[in-house]
């Protein structure tokens, strides 16, 4: 398992940027696809973007597409979420979270969001006022 932090959230106005960053520790987050994940208040936590191990793959959820950047940098553990052009829609606390499985490649990119994400971060808070 690996165990995550994120940190980046904030408030920002609509229209504004946010970067995301979810540190690693541990040996194998190269090993694993990565996934964001949000949860606004009184909703169910939702897929937001996710990439696999090589960072070659990614997949995002319509609400977000063109908006938002899930990149990864193996060398420094660390998996980022870049957001621009946010709305007060995207107010939620932003988990990321690790799939169980090893070098998953996720050849068709839209099984990332099934994928079996078992290792979770502590959430990071995003405010988007309008």
């Amino acid at each position: 398992q690996v165990q995550l932090v994120e940190s980046g959230g904030g408030s920002v106005q609509a229209g504004g940027s946010l970067r995301l960053s979810c540190a690693a520790s541990g040996r194998t987050f190269s090993h694993h696809a990565m996934g964001w994940f949000r949860q606004a208040p009184g909703k169910e936590r939702e897929f937001v973007a996710g990439i696999n191990y090589r960072g070659d793959t990614s997949f995002y959820v319509d609400s977000v597409k063109g908006r938002f950047t899930i990149s990864r940098d193996n060398a420094k553990n660390t998996l980022y979420l870049e957001m621009n052009s946010l709305k007060p829609e995207d107010t939620a606390v932003y988990y990321c979270a690790a799939d169980s499985l090893l070098y998953g490649v996720y050849v068709i990119s839209s099984n990332l969001r099934h994928a079996a994400f078992g290792s979770w971060g502590q959430g990071t808070q995003v405010t988007v006022s309008s």
